[in-house]
């Protein structure tokens, strides 16, 4: 990384505009909202995907309501913040493969219809998020994990519709563990690159003028 980069990144206000603002507030009632809607629909159909995705719904929202209470805070605050979500997100990746590997043991049909109608909303809700946040999705470590997770999150819905659908052919559980796992992994990929970036900006943050 360059003197100028580290430069900007230090002088970047994009985090404060009051348009950045309103979009974390819009991701924050979308992911909150609706991950707590899917939790339901994760017991009521049996879905272990779906449970997970909806832990990721609501990790992101957590994930951006920290980003915007940490507008206006100094780099190295900002970049405190976002290694506290990164670890976060970690310990969620990790206790989603827990939870899977558990249910290898309690094998149970999943409703492939709910999962189904319900990861083609949460596609919707997540292309929504990702949307209001294509314009800030360069800035510090906050900025970038806000936009990493909506992008990500979109991914692992299209895998849960993937799923449904090969549970319905299959009458096998094993697709909907799978779709569990790689979500875990998404997890824990953009755990281990928000604590990357967090770890820079505050090198950058602590290092001599």
């Amino acid at each position: 990384m360059s003197d100028d980069d580290d430069d900007d990144r230090i002088q970047d206000y994009s985090h404060a505009t009051p348009g950045y603002r309103r979009a974390l507030w819009t991701v924050v009632v979308l992911n909150v909202g609706y991950g707590l809607a899917e939790v339901v629909a994760g017991f009521v159909s049996g879905s272990q995907a779906l449970k997970a995705d909806a832990l990721d719904f609501l990790g992101d929202g957590t994930i951006t309501l920290l980003g915007l209470l940490a507008i206006g805070w100094s780099l190295v605050w900002r970049a405190r913040s976002a290694l506290l979500q990164g670890v976060f997100l970690g310990l969620l990746g990790l206790g989603i493969i827990v939870t899977s590997a558990y249910r290898v043991l309690v094998l149970q049909q999943p409703e492939a219809e709910i999962m189904g109608l319900f990861g083609v909303i949460a596609l919707v809700v997540n292309v929504a998020s990702a949307w209001v946040l294509l314009p800030h999705r360069s800035g510090d470590a906050n900025v970038r994990a806000v936009w990493l997770f909506s992008r990500n999150d979109a991914i692992g819905n299209v895998a849960v519709i993937i799923a449904a659908g090969l549970v319905a052919w299959t009458a096998t559980p094993w697709p909907d563990l799978v779709v569990a796992v790689v979500i875990a992994g998404l997890f824990l990929q953009s755990s281990w690159a928000i604590i990357k970036d967090a770890r820079g900006d505050l090198k950058v943050a602590q290092s001599p003028a």
